[in-house]
């Protein structure tokens, strides 16, 4: 049964559980890529066998395969993904941004200048757990950006296959190679290359710990998202709003797996124990029921703020959740109290599970506090930003002397003297 506490019981600090990634993990994933940087492909059909139970004849998708899988799929199921993919660009559209030029000064010009990143790499988490909501997330953005190559890598099947509804969302999103390899193989060939999987420069993308463990390990050889913990929810909810409702949200989380936090915040005592009687009667009807009890009775809590929705929110601020529900009449009127957040979910129908598949705002979101300081993926994260600065030889001349002195004032002569040299007499 989930715990009730007061405000001040419990540290918000510790209000979600956190993963701890063992050392155990850690050396285990540094042998894997140490063996797919030395064996490259060999590595990786080792370990599709060792822990897919698949025998591959190869690694690429085939153009036929994404075919089949797509014909496999119900049309119905199809339109869904082909109009959650256009949400999902028309939000992301809004993130482009442009180079720009400075010229207002006489001989001086400077810009920055905003180009794609060539190759991106996405992990997308496969065999039984297929998420073609990931494919959408991270493929439809770095589209938007313009990355000449999207590069897909997901675990395949016992059979040797990849699941027909990731196939077909990644043709809907325009990925252009898509490998049968998943955990720290495939990360670790996405930052290396091998034959036939080609050398990336930056991953994208959740999966397991070892997956998470893999993209610490490779970054600087690459670039990553972010380190996802497991998933996370906090509702703010006051005592009109419907506890029927409120757990549903709550369990939307605690499926995921035992290791997901699912928090209350509400100023109501009352409001409190009746979320948590519609708990106890939601879980067993779930068919994931085991995972959501063992995550509602480990992780789960409910924070009472009595009477004090302002204070409700300030406690949501300091453990910045992954995701925010703010289930309250005239949700706009808090939205600027809200500090920090992975993704804000306004009123009181609008459920995490709409951001998840289908209102177009990102599902890969900072966790374990992080969106304290970081944000949701983005277009941003398929671009980067080169500086340029141009200046004639009197514009120069007009500053040398004043970049000299700052340079002297660092102690740093030879880049005083690159600015002056230019005007010193023969």
């Amino acid at each position: 049964m989930i715990k009730i506490y007061n405000y001040g019981e419990v540290e918000n600090a510790e209000i979600f559980k956190r993963e701890n990634i063992d050392s155990g993990v850690e050396g285990i994933v540094a042998d894997i890529i140490a063996n797919v940087i030395n064996q490259g492909d060999k590595a990786l059909f080792e370990y599709a066998l060792k822990f897919d139970k698949a025998e591959l004849s190869s690694l690429e998708v085939t153009k036929e395969e994404i075919d089949e899988a797509f014909s496999e799929v119900e049309p119905e199921f199809l339109e869904i993904i082909k109009e959650a993919a256009e949400n999902i660009k028309n939000f992301h559209e809004k993130q482009v941004k442009n180079s720009f030029i400075i010229n207002d000064k006489d001989g001086v010009v400077t810009g920055q200048k905003v180009t794609p990143i060539e190759k991106v790499g996405l992990y997308v988490p496969g065999g039984t757990a297929a998420y073609p909501s990931t494919v959408l997330m991270d493929s439809v953005p770095a589209k938007i950006a313009g990355c000449k190559e999207i590069v897909m890598v997901t675990p395949p099947l016992a059979n040797g296959k990849v699941n027909p509804v990731i196939l077909a969302a990644a043709k809907i999103a325009g990925v252009d190679r898509i490998f049968k390899v998943g955990g720290a193989g495939a990360i670790a060939a996405l930052a290396y290359g091998t034959k036939s999987i080609p050398k990336v420069d930056k991953i994208v993308g959740p999966g397991n710990a070892f997956v998470a463990e893999a993209k610490k390990q490779v970054f600087g050889k690459v670039s990553i998202d972010m380190i996802a913990g497991p998933s996370e929810i906090l509702v703010v909810a006051d005592c009109t709003c419907n506890p029927k409702f409120v757990a549903a949200d709550l369990l939307s989380q605690a499926e995921h797996d035992k290791m997901a936090s699912a928090v209350l915040v509400t100023d109501s005592k009352e409001f409190a124990q009746n979320v948590s009687e519609q708990l106890e009667i939601q879980i067993p009807n779930l068919k994931r029921a085991q995972i959501a009890r063992e995550s509602i009775d480990n992780n789960g809590k409910i924070i009472v703020a009595e009477n004090d929705l302002l204070k409700a929110i300030d406690i949501a601020n300091e453990i910045a959740p992954e995701h925010l529900e703010l289930c309250v009449d005239n949700p706009f009127d808090y939205l600027d109290k809200i500090k920090n957040a992975g993704s804000i979910f306004m009123g009181k129908y609008c459920p995490e599970a709409l951001g998840d598949y289908f209102a177009g705002p990102n599902h890969t979101l900072p966790t374990s506090g992080t969106a304290r300081f970081s944000s949701p993926l983005s277009v941003d994260d398929f671009v980067k930003k080169m500086q340029y600065t141009y200046y004639t030889a009197n514009a120069l001349e007009n500053v040398a002397e004043k970049v000299a002195y700052f340079a002297n004032k660092e102690g740093l002569d030879a880049h005083a003297k690159s600015a002056t040299v230019r005007f010193e007499k023969d």
